[in-house]
């Protein structure tokens, strides 16, 4: 009897270690290469910490293990300022992330024995925008966030529209009231690239 409870023992392990080599435990690490404690929390910051801060954005301000003093969404108002809780107003416009982020520690060390860890997230922007209307297939007003060619533009409304005069397209330059041409034509055939320029906030680029 011993040796049947022996034998139905080993088989019953050599089956087991069978099934672990088939199904390996799965790792949280491997699911996110190369992450490390505490980099969640990081992957919430801008992508581009250049960026400025401007009116009508709308942020995220986390204030670590202190959701009493943090502020899921607040809009930058007209006067270039956010409130928050306990530290009231406070100057956002014209500001990076960054340095948002330390202006916000800075005063809740006044209220704070230790250095509060503070996150500025831009998570919406509607202070820079450019607009690109005509025969495009989602005409419209679209986010400038990071820099943006016009010929990325069309591509965010969808593309040029079937019956679009596509070597008459004109971008309108807010700044000074330029306009200036563009060929899609040429420039999908490698041509005069130098027309293809960087947009400007209120930039508008018109698709006859």
């Amino acid at each position: 009897m011993k040796r049947i409870l022996r034998i139905t023992s080993l088989f019953l392990a050599f089956a087991a270690l069978g099934f672990a080599r088939q199904n390996p435990p799965v790792s949280h690490a491997a699911e996110q290469p190369g992450a490390e404690p505490g980099q969640q929390a990081k992957a919430a910051a801008p992508a581009n910490e250049s960026y400025v801060i401007g009116l009508e954005d709308v942020l995220a301000v986390n204030v670590w293990k202190d959701i009493d003093h943090s502020a899921p969404s607040v809009v930058v108002r007209p006067d270039g300022k956010i409130t928050l809780p306990l530290i009231g107003d406070l100057q956002a416009n014209g500001l990076t992330p960054k340095q948002l982020q330390e202006a916000i520690a800075e005063r809740l060390r006044e209220f704070f024995v230790s250095v509060p860890t503070v996150t500025v997230t831009v998570s919406k922007i509607e202070s820079k925008k450019v607009s690109i209307v005509g025969a495009v297939v989602k005409p419209g007003a679209y986010p400038l966030g990071a820099p943006m060619t016009v010929l990325e533009l069309i591509a965010r409304a969808g593309g040029l529209s079937e019956y679009a005069k596509m070597t008459k397209i004109k971008i309108v330059r807010k700044r000074d009231g330029r306009v200036l041409e563009f060929n899609y034509k040429d420039v999908m055939k490698g041509k005069n690239l130098g027309q293809n320029v960087i947009l400007e906030n209120g930039d508008i680029v018109m698709v006859p």
